[in-house]
């Protein structure tokens, strides 16, 4: 099974990359943190990144997807973020690191559970709060940051996705893709 990771600043295309991908028979996993959010807004927790639990929330979650049974085929995976990214999102919160965040991050390195070539989807030069993702466009820039620093100190390589069309960018990863898995 080979796992590639999408990651990157708040509003960049992530999920949109992902959907097309998803429709070119990769099996898709979709971003944690924002599932976590909807989940306890739901509840009525307006700002539930605002609790430490919350990081903890995000690797269970992350954790579960990631080791579930796939029904495709398909041998390829896409990940829109990882528990590096919830390590860049704690780091960004100032946020202790949990216990849960760092045995997480301790079992992928030695699982070797994610390619090590990340596909780094840049910003578009904008950024459109929602519900979830309550960030302007300076902000989403020093969180864009943050990712880099912590994907490059864990030792990941970064596969640049600039801003573009979606065709574009999705014909960029999907041939990243082909030439590593040759």
């Amino acid at each position: 099974m080979k796992r590639y990771i999408l990651t990157g600043t708040p509003g960049a295309g992530k999920t949109s990359i992902l959907r097309v991908l998803e429709t070119h028979g990769y099996g898709v996993v979709d971003e944690a943190a924002t599932a976590v959010i909807a989940l306890e807004q739901a509840r009525g927790e307006a700002e539930p990144w605002s609790r430490p639990s919350f990081i903890d929330d995000i690797v269970a979650l992350q954790r579960q997807r990631q080791t579930r049974t796939f029904t495709t085929a398909t041998h390829i995976q896409v990940y829109d973020r990882s528990p590096i990214c919830t390590h860049a999102l704690s780091t960004y919160l100032e946020h202790p690191i949990p216990t849960s965040l760092s045995a997480e991050i301790d079992r992928i390195t030695r699982e070797r559970i994610y390619q090590r070539q990340v596909f780094f989807v840049r910003n578009l030069g904008f950024c459109e709060p929602t519900a979830a993702r309550r960030i302007g466009f300076e902000d989403s820039l020093e969180f864009e940051r943050v990712h880099e620093e912590s994907y490059r100190a864990f030792g990941y390589e970064l596969v640049d996705i600039p801003a573009g069309s979606l065709t574009d960018r999705v014909a960029m990863v999907r041939e990243s893709i082909s030439r590593l898995t040759a």
